[in-house]
């Protein structure tokens, strides 16, 4: 859900400020340390808000006293030149967080961004966005709370959710069938996906009654062939295309009729958000 935030977003904090720290800032002690401050952050371009915990969070951890009051609630569109927040506090504790804080926010806002951006595409389809593992390593749970502010749908968020078959577990196991009979037999409350490269093994994943296929890099033609395989099959899956989709072909790929679209580079290929702080000393 939109509103659960990820447990780990504390940690998450906490090691980017150690990253960021390491044993002082040096240069926010040229401040005096009773010096206050008021910043606004404002936002240059288009994009959802997303990251707003991350942003509190990071300054909760320096400096309680800092206060961050937002003028846009998570999620929220927001046109370019827009003032996003105030932040009132300690000078030092905002300019030593002021990196690690624009850092997370201009990050999940951009995922966000880009997920609304593939989901606007296909508006008055059935068919939705899903996200991938392929995130920022230590932030996967950040990245996949804005693919659902952005109104996305998470795909597995790893290995151990979901059963995913691909090219070289079916080698492994000697043939689809194989590989979902042992997912079935070693993971029964799980779902269980097939990748599939050709609609032969389209056919025999059906055949194997796997819940999920995964049609990857299919063409126009051989997406629609998939998904008249499916409809005339008595065991009906969900059929998820990947591969090489971009926002001019998401849709087109959306109209031949498959449940969902899983894109990578909603998290991999990330341009972050163009973001400035500017601060008044007091």
């Amino acid at each position: 859900m939109l509103n659960s935030l990820p447990a780990d977003l504390p940690d998450q904090v906490s090691r980017a400020l150690r990253e960021d720290i390491g044993s002082g800032d040096v240069t926010a002690e040229l401040i005096p340390a009773q010096r206050l401050s008021r910043a606004r952050l404002r936002c240059r371009q288009s994009a959802i808000l997303c990251g707003t915990a991350w942003f509190n969070e990071t300054f909760r951890q320096l400096d309680p006293s800092v206060q961050v009051h937002w003028h846009l609630a998570e999620a929220a569109s927001v046109a370019p030149d827009t003032i996003l927040c105030e932040i009132l506090g300690p000078a030092r504790a905002v300019l030593t967080g002021e990196r690690t804080a624009l850092n997370f926010l201009q990050l999940l806002s951009a995922t966000a961004t880009a997920t609304h951006r593939y989901v606007q595409a296909l508006a008055g389809t059935q068919c939705r966005i899903l996200d991938t593992r392929k995130t920022i390593p230590g932030l996967r749970s950040a990245q996949k709370y804005a693919v659902r502010c952005g109104g996305g749908e998470n795909h597995r968020i790893g290995l151990y959710d979901r059963v995913l078959i691909k090219e070289n577990h079916i080698a492994a196991a000697g043939s689809i069938g194989a590989a979902v009979s042992a997912a079935r037999s070693h993971a029964p409350t799980l779902r269980v996906e097939v990748e599939t490269e050709t609609l032969d093994q389209v056919r025999e994943a059906l055949a194997a009654q796997a819940d999920i296929v995964l049609l990857d890099n299919f063409d126009l033609d051989a997406l629609r062939a998939a998904v008249a395989l499916n409809r005339a099959h008595p065991h009906r899956a969900v059929l998820e295309s990947s591969g090489g989709v971009t926002l001019a072909t998401v849709r087109t790929i959306a109209l031949t009729g498959v449940d969902y679209i899983s894109v990578g580079s909603l998290t991999k290929n990330v341009e972050a958000i163009d973001l400035s702080l500017r601060l008044e000393l007091s």
